[in-house]
């Protein structure tokens, strides 16, 4: 079977952390040392000042939209959000109170319709936008930062199925003001469960760290405990347990981070393999698909899986499976037509043709050329027999 993605976790890690769980004395488990180590070089190796680790990329979106909520930053509560993304960007926004307000696709890059978009800024007038850069695939990066600054909207970058992808030499996760990763299973590395925030906003960051922690002080700077100490007049022993916001405990673990930093040694190796077998993806089947996926020279697509949209879907898949090859719906579809969206309202053309006949192919760094033209040579030959699906 060719599956659609596989663990970067190998039996070399596992062997590593075996080692490292059996020192004497038993090294610390939860948050510590290797957590902040972890940060540190993720923060370096994407170009952003700070990084947060959490328990997972949903986390990492849970709580850059509540520390921008408490931040003071936002002129009101109202985000624009793609059609075309994952749960937790909506349902964070619902859980926080927030009005979601959803925008269009594109049919090159599967993130937002600039036109879609600048008209809802006209209409809604925002405070930010989340944008999804679907599968590692590189979207008008420039030209939203444009629209963003011509309404001053605050652009969240939820890069968690993009870690490695860049845009002219430029890394995603460092356009907009704060960005989120995923470190789950199958994305380009792995701590098991795990996600990560990223920023350079000094008070943005202080007040996340918080908010990961419960609410309180422990993973500030002395200086700025001793601040917030004596601007609510807390006594040494109470400070122990005070909490200046109503926060999360959204920790992860050092035993995660100890994984963490031994992914990071291998994940240009692993960008590259994905980055092979996307351009091999796109040389043999943009032609035929209904997305029209642009590249630019300097661009890197750190690519999770390969999207392919056809009105043909219903006998590709069924081929497809029929060699073992295992695939997905294109990420969540159009989230107007997930049941948990009430609002059936909401007209968004693109997202409908990528929900009815869009879906994703396996790209891991497992994964062979040979196999990725096993995969294109299926396609290719059914859509080529001109069978009617019924479709």
């Amino acid at each position: 079977m060719i599956k659609l993605a596989q663990d970067t976790i190998n039996r070399e890690d596992i062997n590593a952390l075996v080692e490292w769980l059996n020192k004497d004395p038993i090294p610390r488990l939860t948050k510590g040392e290797l957590s902040s180590r972890f940060e540190r070089k993720w923060a370096g190796m994407l170009g952003t000042k700070y990084s947060i680790f959490v328990n997972s990329g949903s986390s990492a979106i849970l709580l850059s939209l509540y520390s921008l909520l408490l931040s003071g930053r936002l002129k009101n509560k109202k985000i624009v959000v793609p059609g075309l993304s994952w749960i937790t960007d909506i349902s964070s926004l619902l859980q926080l109170g927030f009005k979601p307000i959803l925008c269009d696709c594109n049919m090159r890059d599967l993130s937002l319709d600039l036109n879609h978009l600048r008209n809802l800024f006209e209409k809604e007038k925002p405070s930010a936008v989340i944008l999804v850069s679907v599968l590692g695939i590189i979207p008008y990066m420039y030209k939203i930062m444009e629209i963003c600054q011509e309404y001053d909207v605050i652009l969240i970058e939820d890069v968690c199925e993009s870690m490695g992808s860049s845009y002219r030499g430029k890394n995603l996760g460092t356009f907009g003001m704060v960005s989120t990763f995923s470190t789950y299973f199958g994305h380009t590395i792995s701590t098991i469960e795990g996600g990560l925030v990223n920023t350079n906003d000094d008070d943005l960051y202080k007040i996340m760290l918080c908010c990961r922690n419960h609410g309180w002080d422990r993973d500030l700077g002395e200086d700025d405990r001793n601040r917030l100490k004596v601007a609510n007049k807390i006594n040494d022993f109470n400070q122990m347990y005070t909490f200046y916001y109503p926060g999360f405990n959204l920790r992860s673990t050092d035993l995660q981070a100890f994984l963490g930093l031994r992914q990071l040694d291998k994940l240009n190796d692993v960008i590259a393999v994905r980055f092979r077998n996307f351009k091999r993806y796109k040389e043999r089947l943009n032609s035929i698909s209904e997305i029209d996926i642009r590249l630019g020279e300097q661009d890197v697509v750190s690519n999770l899986g390969f999207p392919f949209v056809s009105f043909r879907r219903k006998e590709i898949i069924g081929r497809l499976k029929e060699n073992d090859i295992e695939i997905r719906p294109l990420i969540a579809g159009n989230i107007v037509r997930q049941p948990f969206w009430t609002d059936k309202s909401c007209v968004l053309p693109n997202c409908d043709i990528v929900h009815d006949y869009g879906f994703y192919l396996p790209n891991h760094q497992s994964l062979s050329l040979e196999e990725v033209d096993f995969i294109c040579d299926i396609i290719i030959n059914t859509i080529n027999n001109g069978l009617d699906t019924g479709e």
